[in-house]
């Protein structure tokens, strides 16, 4: 069964264009960990969200088409297999109103014990608050 997806809405900022007119690289991989860190905090109680922490080990994003100052863009996500201490991570990114994706990202994230810093595995008791984000 899949993952429900999280939807994150957002509008994209002057700051986010770079000198070619559109939306930033960077600003799109900031979009990536927003909606990720939101989609967390959407679904996992004040004491999980205490007693863990996520990093970043790998991202993977395609760019498929633009966008531009003042879009509204729908951020969306959703968390795959975990692994041992990972969990890949889906997002895509369109236009509001759009179904066809601006931005496609695969992200491993590795989950961690807040207090000691190390590496702790995803089990099924945190799978599940993703359940029925």
């Amino acid at each position: 069964m899949a993952a429900p997806k999280f939807v994150l809405p957002v509008r994209v900022a002057d700051a986010d264009i770079d000198r070619q007119g559109h939306v930033n690289n960077v600003a799109f991989v900031r979009f990536v960990q927003d909606v990720a860190v939101a989609h967390w905090l959407a679904v996992a109680p004040p004491d999980v969200q205490a007693a863990f922490t996520w990093v970043v080990r790998r991202h993977e994003i395609e760019y498929l088409r633009p966008a531009f100052a003042g879009e509204e863009l729908l951020l969306r996500t959703w968390v795959g297999e975990p692994s041992g201490a990972t969990w890949e991570r889906f997002t895509e990114v369109a236009r509001a109103g759009e179904d066809k994706p601006l931005v496609t990202a695969r992200t491993v994230w590795a989950l961690l014990d807040a207090a000691t810093g190390r590496p702790r595995r995803v089990d099924l008791a945190l799978v599940a608050h993703f359940a029925g984000a």
